[in-house]
């Protein structure tokens, strides 16, 4: 992926969050930025694994649950700013991705967003390499936590309900006890995940939305299944099928080889255990 789209995707990104209150669509924004719509959809979609319409949608929810916690606003009130034209069609689109109405996630009062802003750092040499990259997946140290959340940050669609302070305390037992994988270009971090040996529960992966073509979510199953999680199968849960709130995260989990398990509700929201068993995970993932 040439450094010049991502140059133009971060341009697009910052004229959606600067007119986000405001109307809004891939008309308007093709214009803007002097793109065909055909060729600035696919660009778009490309680089940040969402289409405009969803990144836009997703992002004045999140704002808004935002709005919800720390304002006095009224649901109506905060409706409008997020680009609906009745308080009802607010509640049916926030309660299909929150999973409750915006007057109870209010009385809840815990933020937790559907989607951050999208932010480029770093130089991503490894995307232009032209030979294949060999990963050098290690444990995780404490020096490593800034860019590790700010890989969360890009990734937070797919993990409902994620707290940040929560999830940085769980991090950090998870780095002592050598639960905790990273994989790094450089300075940033484009691959993570955190699991439990005892189980051989994966309990968080996530790549960089730049490098989701480089194979890297198989790089680390194989490096847990043969050397840290040996002669056990591994489990990962993600949203159930159906789930406005997946953006594709169940369907990549079923391309690595992990098939259908039991249903469940983990810290009040709907999802599916999957279980892959050793020998199982596919190539090229």
């Amino acid at each position: 992926m040439p450094n010049k789209q991502i140059r133009n995707i971060a341009s697009v990104i910052a004229y959606i969050e600067a007119h986000l209150t405001q109307k809004l669509n891939l008309d308007i924004l093709a214009e803007a930025m002097h793109y065909s719509k055909y060729h600035l959809h696919r660009i778009f979609t490309d680089t940040v694994g969402l289409t405009i319409h969803d990144y836009i949608q997703r992002r004045r929810l999140s704002e808004a649950a935002k709005l919800l916690i720390f304002s006095e606003k009224s649901v109506l009130d905060i409706a409008l700013l997020a680009g609906y034209e009745s308080q009802q069609a607010f509640t049916d689109a926030f309660t299909r991705m929150y999973k409750l109405p915006p007057a109870k996630y209010r009385e809840n009062e815990e933020f937790y967003p559907l989607q951050l802003r999208f932010e480029f750092e770093g130089n991503y040499r490894m995307l232009n390499e032209k030979k294949e990259v060999r990963y050098d997946i290690c444990f995780a140290a404490e020096e490593d936590i800034p860019c590790w959340m700010e890989l969360v940050k890009l990734v937070v669609d797919g993990f409902p309900n994620l707290q940040e302070e929560t999830y940085r305390q769980v991090l950090r037992e998870k780095i002592k006890v050598k639960e905790a994988l990273i994989l790094k270009d450089e300075e940033t971090a484009i691959g993570i995940m955190l699991f439990t040996s005892e189980t051989g529960s994966i309990d968080f992966m996530a790549c960089h939305p730049l490098y989701k073509k480089k194979g890297i979510p198989k790089a680390f199953l194989d490096k847990v299944l043969n050397e840290l999680v040996t002669g056990k199968n591994l489990t990962i849960t993600t949203y159930r099928e159906g789930d406005k709130a997946d953006t594709g995260q169940r369907q990549e989990i079923k391309k690595l080889g992990f098939a259908e398990a039991e249903l469940l509700v983990e810290f009040g929201y709907p999802t599916q255990r999957f279980v892959l068993q050793k020998g199982g995970q596919k190539d090229g993932q």
